[in-house]
């Protein structure tokens, strides 16, 4: 299938110490280039995610964040012994020296530091519960890009249906328009040149045809139009490919452009200019 490049997706799960979340967000480029932005406890995570990422996206700038939103810590926390015994030592001492100070809350105690421990993250049910949060993400990511490069591919069919449709319109122009340019040519020519015979009309004549003659650009836009059809229909990562024959159709309504012996046949190649630019435009979200 066609993919756009564009996408978001998350997933997420409870854990001992909160929820884990896995964000995934990609925007069109040239390559592939993955960011992790991930916290430091949940670093060992970015190379098993970044061969899960890679594996399924071949092309586009993706982040990925990787976080946990921690349970409050009566919720999961312990308390520290040791930490608290000190606390304790330290209280009396104060105590001492100062008699009429007021003792500590539990609330002053509890947030004292170090006093609650988190529990610790147990490394491989992180890792298993985190590689399969991000192969959840990946299935909506690729689906959500499917779903977006179907649309971009839809608009890129019409795009090359429209040019067909213009080549098809002016193609039997093509053979009255230079007739009736050459006609018009050889006047002025007899009348810049004054004297001039037949056979010198005649020639200068045979160098503007092979000048003007379009059937070989018709002939490759054509084809690069067949070109596109069959790539969009054989799906993939298709978008470098249907760049590059972007700029050769571009190439070729340039060179209609420049050859063109009528108005009629200037106007289609403007119009498939147009038509080239708005493909490429879609083109260029396409992975």
């Amino acid at each position: 299938m066609i993919q756009s490049m564009t996408g978001f997706a998350a997933a997420s799960a409870e854990t001992p110490r909160g929820r884990l979340s896995v964000e995934l967000r990609s925007v069109n480029a040239r390559f592939l280039d993955l960011q992790f932005r991930i916290a430091d406890e949940l670093r060992v995570l970015e190379p098993t995610l970044r061969e899960l990422v890679a594996a399924r996206v071949s092309r586009g700038k993706l982040d990925c964040r990787v976080f946990l939103n921690e349970a409050s810590g009566l919720a999961t926390g312990q308390l520290n012994t040791e930490a608290l015994a000190q606390l304790r030592e330290l209280a009396s001492q104060v105590q001492k020296e100062m008699p009429h100070a007021a003792p500590l809350r539990i609330a002053d105690v509890l947030r004292w530091p170090g006093v609650m421990s988190e529990a610790p993250l147990d490394e491989a049910e992180t890792r298993r519960l985190a590689a399969a949060l991000c192969r959840q993400a990946l299935d909506e990511l690729v689906a959500s890009r499917t779903r977006e490069g179907m649309k971009l591919a839809t608009a890129v069919g019409e795009r090359i249906t429209a040019m067909r449709r213009r080549l098809a319109d002016v193609a039997p122009l093509v053979p009255q328009s230079l007739a009736a340019y050459q006609a018009k040519l050889a006047e002025r020519l007899r009348e810049a040149l004054g004297s001039a015979d037949d056979d010198r009309v005649r020639a200068e004549l045979a160098v503007f045809a092979s000048k003007a003659d379009v059937d070989e650009e018709l002939t490759r836009l054509n084809a690069h139009f067949g070109e596109v059809e069959l790539t969009l229909k054989g799906g993939g990562a298709v978008g470098k490919r249907l760049d590059f024959i972007a700029q050769e159709l571009n190439r070729e309504a340039n060179t209609l452009a420049s050859k063109a012996a009528s108005q009629e046949i200037s106007d289609c190649a403007l119009e498939l200019k147009l038509l080239i630019e708005q493909m490429r435009e879609q083109v260029q979200n396409i992975e």
